[in-house]
């Protein structure tokens, strides 16, 4: 239940964060009101840092901004050293 309930939580945050980025993106295109960067930061530690690399990559944003490329690098090594740390914590209390 839990692998289940994780990578459903996962899958829909790095979806929600990828299509930001995009958004993000046509809005500074048009030159409209644009999406707070905390907002972005906050995907990533969430678990959105894959979404968040991979609209970097693909639409070509805000891939010059390092805080951007560090925050994904750190997130990501968060969530490998976090999640199999909580996945034993939990194989071992069932």
């Amino acid at each position: 239940m839990f692998i289940w309930t994780l990578t459903i939580y996962l899958a829909a945050v790095n979806i929600a964060a990828y299509f930001l980025m995009r958004a993000d993106k046509q809005r500074a295109q048009n030159k409209e009101w644009r999406i707070e960067e905390s907002v972005f930061f906050t995907l990533c530690f969430l678990g959105g840092f894959i979404g968040i690399h991979l609209a970097m990559e693909h639409f070509r944003h805000k891939t010059k901004h390092w805080q951007f490329r560090a925050a994904v690098i750190i997130s990501a090594v968060i969530f490998l050293i976090i999640l199999p740390i909580i996945f034993f914590m939990r194989m071992k209390t069932s």
